[in-house]
């Protein structure tokens, strides 16, 4: 008979992964930058400004970085400018990022006078006037917001020395925008005065940038002017596929009660404009609701994305795919997790979530590595789940009388806050039968690690007292990974 490594869980574990390394540690003030797949090569400090939104822009002969800042600190308000002596406002930052080695600071735009969200120029954008219908060809286009009043545009053909252009200003707040330089079609997220939400949709021509043409405002029904009940969740921003896609995906809330909302680009442009309810409704195609614990801060469609394990498949061998990223706002785990999640939206008036991505926080050593799929079985994976969850992983040799835990240290002891929850998912995976087949999650179970689950009778005990040796010994639950 093959040896094989038995696993048996007797109490439990509240934060629960493993890796190759000990702990994961918390990062050391003064300790080298943590780095995967890429290194720090060049820095600028940005005049002491916080850095919101970073765009890189091919000019010429030059990489330009245009980076949005958030408003001042209660300690500092208004950062000085080395290049003036002056103190200004948090803005727009323009960086020769050419040399990435030595990026040089080439001026900074004051923005809107305030504190955080209240105040600075969070949000750029970028178009060459050659791109654009009726643009100056010798000129390069910088959209900016400039805090919660206006949208500004200025000429940065010029990095050093930008001119502003034109400005869209009495406006209750802004956001994130979305410009299509091909056709000058911007999807401004604004506060619209009348509007009963601080953020909206208005949706301008800006294929000439001095002359600005409004064609509609849009957001969801019961926001709009004199509607009443509930107010539907914000806006955040949208992302355009453009006339070829004839898409628009926007996604409303930050970091709770969220939506991903599928529009019709043609229909939004061309259909009734009046700010009705059935006329905001009818270019939509789908709108699909996330859980109140998370919002949509930022919704990227993924057209045509090949799905490995449906290659043989005669349809739906490729899905289209929404990657719907969550906003974290408070720190240290004072509220619900924030993730990112993929929705299928193939069939577009029927989107649904398929899975999400989120971090471990926590990594315990084992003796020897465990499969991450040992984490991410659907079954009994409320077995394995942080919250209310302690239990003690442990090995045994076969034939073995007792179990030997797998750290050298003897074992982390933790205890079980849901013995009724474990015995259920226990008795679950019972009625459940191995399967047959190629599959490592479908072989016979006797050449496989299995888990066995016995409750601990008291705090400080040994994991297996005489009273419960017929769990390690003798019956064996049929839960295996």
């Amino acid at each position: 008979m093959k040896a094989r490594v038995e696993l048996a869980i007797c109490v439990s574990l509240s934060v629960f992964a493993f890796a190759s390394g000990g702990f994961a540690q918390q990062q050391v003030i003064g300790a080298p930058p943590e780095a995967s797949n890429m290194k720090l090569v060049g820095h600028s400090d940005l005049q002491a400004r916080s850095a919101y939104q970073p765009t890189i822009h091919h000019q010429g002969d030059r990489f330009i970085a245009y980076i949005g800042h958030h408003g001042g600190t209660d300690a500092v308000p208004a950062p000085i400018n080395p290049l003036t002596g002056k103190p200004e406002p948090n803005g727009t930052s323009i960086v020769d990022v050419t040399d990435p080695a030595n990026p040089k600071y080439l001026r900074h735009i004051s923005g809107q006078e305030g504190k955080y969200e209240s105040g600075g120029a969070q949000m750029v954008r970028i178009c060459d006037g050659k791109d654009l219908p009726k643009g100056d060809r010798s000129a390069v286009y910088m959209l900016r917001t400039f805090g919660g009043e206006a949208h500004e545009i200025w000429n940065v053909a010029d990095p050093a020395n930008p001119v502003m252009v034109t400005r869209i200003a009495g406006l209750k707040d802004t956001h994130k925008n979305f410009w299509e330089c091909d056709t000058g079609i911007a999807f401004l997220v604004s506060g619209a005065p009348d509007w009963r939400t601080r953020r909206m949709t208005q949706v301008y021509d800006l294929s000439d940038p001095a002359h600005p043409v409004k064609i509609r405002d849009f957001g969801l029904p019961g926001q709009e002017p004199g509607s009443t009940g509930a107010v539907p969740t914000e806006l955040h921003g949208p992302i355009s596929l453009g006339p070829s896609g004839n898409r628009v995906y926007f996604g409303y809330g930050t970091n709770k009660g969220g939506f991903l909302q599928i529009v019709d680009r043609e229909k939004l442009l061309n259909e009734p404009k009046e700010p009705t309810p059935d006329n905001l409704r009818y270019p939509e195609i789908s709108r699909m609701p996330m859980s109140a614990f998370n919002g949509a801060h930022t919704v990227f469609p993924m057209k045509d994305m090949p799905i490995a394990e449906f290659a043989k498949d005669k349809d739906g061998k490729s899905r289209d795919i929404v990657m719907i990223v969550d906003e974290a706002i408070l720190n240290e785990c004072a509220e619900p997790r924030q993730m990112v999640w993929f929705a299928d939206v193939t069939v577009e008036n029927r989107p649904m979530m398929i899975s999400s991505y989120g971090s471990l926080r926590r990594v315990l050593r084992a003796g020897r590595a465990v499969r991450l799929a040992f984490l991410q079985r659907e079954h009994g994976a409320g077995l394995l789940q942080e919250d209310g969850v302690h239990r003690l992983l442990q090995r045994r040799r076969p034939r073995a009388r007792h179990p030997r835990s797998l750290s050298p240290e003897g074992g982390r002891l933790f205890h079980s806050v849901d013995h009724a929850g474990d015995r259920q998912a226990v008795r679950h995976h019972r009625r459940q039968r191995a399967l047959q087949g190629r599959d490592p999650d479908q072989q016979c179970r006797d050449r496989r690690a299995r888990l066995y689950l016995c409750r601990r009778p008291r705090q400080y005990r040994p994991a297996y007292s005489r009273a419960h040796r017929t769990c390690a010994r003798g019956r064996r639950p049929a839960m295996t990974v």
